[in-house]
Parts: structure tokens; sequence; C-alpha cells
């Protein structure tokens, strides 16, 4: 039986970029959804903030349109009650009209814990911050919110972190990355640490190699001039990926603490082994997608997509990382992500060794190494592949095979999105999901010099067709080595 879902203390979440694409498409509906379980209470407020002219009216239709369309189940007067909670105030972070106005809305409840979630562009996360610190808004029962990205670089990045910092403090401040909220990246946890089975053998002597996937089948679309600013490496791989190897990698934390968590990241990022000028041609691939087919209809190119002749803006990354340390010395991970390929999967796949000797005739069938996939999505799950007999007469022949469980399956619930856990974790208090500074710096201490490398060389990234796996060189790298791309995330 599942434990009752207790409500949480009486909030006021602040939403900068209340009418952009990931409130709307995400965090409200999220909001709903937990509203609707009972963990939030009416006297909760919702406030979207945005430049648009618009009143409480309009935001809430607004709002009851986001819900309608996000979610699949809605109960018409828990949705009606749910809207009661939305405001709406319209303000430029970069002019004084309005502020103070919003400073008496904040003091009709004081005693309210106060989130305000900047999802906006980073260029003005200063500018917002500034203003809530003269407001006084920045009290110990308020917490920030940074989204992703944290600058395009680590200079850019510290000089986003220090301005925060001085009105905010490091236990206020959440850098969010809303793949750690999700439902199969906190099962590493429980499947590590809470099962004899993997720990011993999570090491460099039984471990052959791990892959990460991080595949989408969308164009660029209406985002293509941030995207083009920004590229794979940098919207995906520094922060999203690097994540997840953080968890899969890190050494057993001495409890479930917050920072005992995210020490032992820490720890991972600072012993990736560098890339740059030196070895980045022969570790790392960029690709851009060309026009090509996607889910069944025909697409066009980044650059069409973007309007221009020409970019070096990278849609597609698969590169190899090691980590130093003697857990995982001399076990690559191949990392790869990318936009217009066959398939929407976001998986690790880690790859056991094979037997050091087969007692099998080869008449049997394949020995295969063993191999446990995590999906995150979609069907989020876990597959351990098991080499067994096929039943039936006729001799001894071999199968490879997965124990196959699902989430939804298994525990017949819909899983919450990552947001739901992860707002309520910053209303609670709890950052363990949450970036810490000296982590959004090591990142960036990997990631900058393979941009580097790039920028140096002067290449283009090269062209691959849409709804495929990417350059032929993504699929050189990893078989050089003798291996080849998980067929799970095929």
């Amino acid at each position: 039986m599942s434990a009752p879902l207790l409500p949480i203390e009486p909030f006021d979440l602040v939403i900068f970029g209340g009418t952009g694409d990931l409130a709307v498409r995400k965090l409200l509906p999220a909001m709903y959804h937990r509203f609707a379980d009972g963990q939030i209470q009416a006297k909760s407020r919702i406030i979207g903030v945005a430049r648009e002219g618009l009143d409480d009216a309009a935001y809430r239709e607004q709002v009851r349109a986001a819900v309608e369309k996000g979610v699949s189940h809605i109960v018409p007067a828990q949705l009606d009650a749910f809207i009661q909670m939305i405001g709406y105030r319209s303000l430029d972070a970069r002019k004084a009209d309005g502020w103070d106005e919003f400073a008496a809305l904040m003091a009709a409840e004081p005693s309210h814990i106060r989130v305000f979630y900047l999802s906006t562009s980073p260029d003005i996360f200063t500018d917002i911050c500034q203003r809530l610190g003269s407001l006084g808004l920045n009290g110990e029962r308020s917490r920030v919110v940074l989204e992703k990205p944290i600058g395009r670089d680590l200079d850019s990045a510290n000089a986003i972190n220090d301005a925060v910092a001085r009105v905010f403090g490091e236990s206020q401040t959440y850098r969010i990355d809303h793949y750690l909220g999700k439902e199969t990246v906190q099962n590493l946890l429980a499947l590590r640490f809470g099962n004899a089975l993997f720990e011993p053998l999570w090491n460099a002597q039984h471990i052959d190699h791990v892959q990460i996937t991080v595949a989408e089948t969308v164009g660029v679309g209406h985002r293509a001039g941030y995207y083009d600013r920004a590229g794979a490496l940098r919207d995906m791989v520094q922060n999203h990926i690097l994540q997840l190897l953080c968890m899969l990698a890190m050494e057993p934390p001495s409890s479930l603490a917050p920072d005992a968590v995210r020490d032992e990241k820490l720890k991972v990022l600072r012993s990736l082994r560098p890339i740059d000028a030196s070895n980045a041609a022969q570790l790392t691939v960029r690709g851009q997608y060309r026009a090509g087919a996607a889910e069944g209809q025909g697409v066009p190119g980044y650059l069409d997509e973007l309007g221009s002749d020409q970019s070096k803006t990278e849609t597609f990354v698969a590169l190899k990382a090691e980590i130093g340390n003697w857990r995982w010395a001399g076990v690559p991970f191949y990392l790869r992500t990318g936009k217009r390929l066959p398939s929407r999967v976001s998986e690790i796949v880690v790859t056991f060794r094979a037997l050091p000797h087969s007692i099998f005739d080869p008449t049997s069938g394949p020995l295969l190494p063993n191999r446990l996939t995590l999906r995150l999505q979609p069907d989020e799950g876990v597959k351990l592949w098991l080499t067994i007999k096929h039943p039936g007469p006729g001799g001894l022949r071999l199968r490879h095979v997965p124990l196959d469980m699902s989430f939804a399956a298994a525990f017949g619930v819909q899983q919450p999105d990552a947001y739901e856990r992860l707002i309520l974790d910053v209303v609670r208090g709890n950052p363990t999901l949450f970036m810490r500074r000296d982590e959004v710096e090591a990142a960036w201490n990997w990631a900058g010099p393979i941009l580097d490398a790039w920028e140096a060389g002067g290449d283009t990234p090269k062209p691959y067709t849409a709804g495929t796996w990417g350059p032929s060189a993504a699929v050189a790298l990893i078989e050089r080595d003798g291996r080849t791309w998980a067929e799970d995330a095929a």
C-alpha cells in the first residue's frame, strides 16, 4: 500500500516567464497534478510574471487552457479551485514600473514560503534578483530557482552565480536540472545502494562500458535562435548528461543528506579526464541534421529552420569520456545526444564484461554480456539482460532475454513529472536533486575546453540526415573500440 501524500506548507510560487513555453507546458500542469492529489493547499498562490499586459482573468484562462491540454484526467471542480490560486503581474525586470505593487502582493501573505522560479533567459537573472533584493523579498524563507543554461561558459556562469549570490545565499539557490527528478534517475540510488546484487559489481573489474543516450525526434523549431547560440553540448551534455553520469558513477554517499550526495557527484566531475585540443578530434563527434524524415513525415534541415545558409552549431554530439579514479579506470563512457534522431529515448546502458570462459558448445548460440538498461523516457523502467536456456527439447539453446520492469505496469500508477517532485522539494527546502555552485563550475571546467577545441579547429559539424542516428563518425567512435551502440536505443 502506498503511503498517503502529505500536504506541504502554504507557499507562493512566482514564475518569472509565466507565459513562456516551460511554464505553460510543464510547470503549471505539474502544479495542478500536485493540487489534485492534495499536496498543495488552496491557500497557496501561483503568480505568473511576464511583460505581456494581461490581468488575472486573462492569465487564468491561459492557465486553464494549458492544464486542459497538458493533463489527461481533470476533475472540473478541482480545476476551478486550482484556477482560483492563480494570479498575474506584468513586470519588466529592467524597468521600475509595477515592482512596488508586486512587493505589496507578496506582503499580503507574510508567512508563506516564497519560491521565485526564473524561467527566463539567463541574461535577466541578475536584474530579477537585484529587484527582489532591493524590495526585501530575499528573506530566509525565500528561495530562487535558476533554469538552465547557467551561462555559456565558466566565466559567464560565474558572473551569474556571483550576481545571484549577492542577493540569495547558496542554501536558498536551487539550480534545477529536471532530469534529476525523473523516476529512473531516483531509482539509480535505490538500485545501487539498496540491493546487495549490484554494488559489488559496480566497478571496472566487472563493467566493460557505459552508454548514455538522450535522443529527440524533434528539430529546433521556434527555438532556432536560442539553439544556434547554444548547441547540443551546452544544451544537453554540460548539464543533463553529466548529471546522469554523476548519479551513475559516484561513490556511495555516507547518507542521503543533500551535501553528502552532491559531494560525491562533484568528485566524479573533477575526475573526468580532460578533452581538449590535443584529443578532441579522437574523442568527440559533432553533427548537424539535414532535411530528411521524422515520424513518417518529411522535415527540413537545421539551416532551413534557422533561415541561414551556414552555421557551425552542432545538433548532435557523441563523445567518449573516462573517469580517472580507481573504481572506473579504463571504463569508457560513451555519451550521445541529438535532435532529429529516429526515436525519442533517454536511457543508460551498463554493459558488463564478458564471461572469461564458456562451458557451452558454440552451436548453443551466442553468449552475450549481461546488460542493465535504465530507461528514463518514454516508458520509464529497468531491464536486466540475462542468458537463459530456451525452453523445450532439441538440445541446449541459449537466449539473451530481459527481466523487464516497467514502473507503470509494476505499480499501476502514473509516474509524476519531474517538475512535480522538484518544485515541491524547493518548497520543502530539500536541495539534494539540485546542482550546487561548485558542480556547475566543475562541469564547465570539463566542457569548456571541448568547445574551445572545436572553435580552434574551425571544422563544421558533420552532416547527417534527419531520422538517422547521427553522422557515421559517431558509429566509428565506438566501433573502433570493438563495441557498438546498444540495440535498446535503436
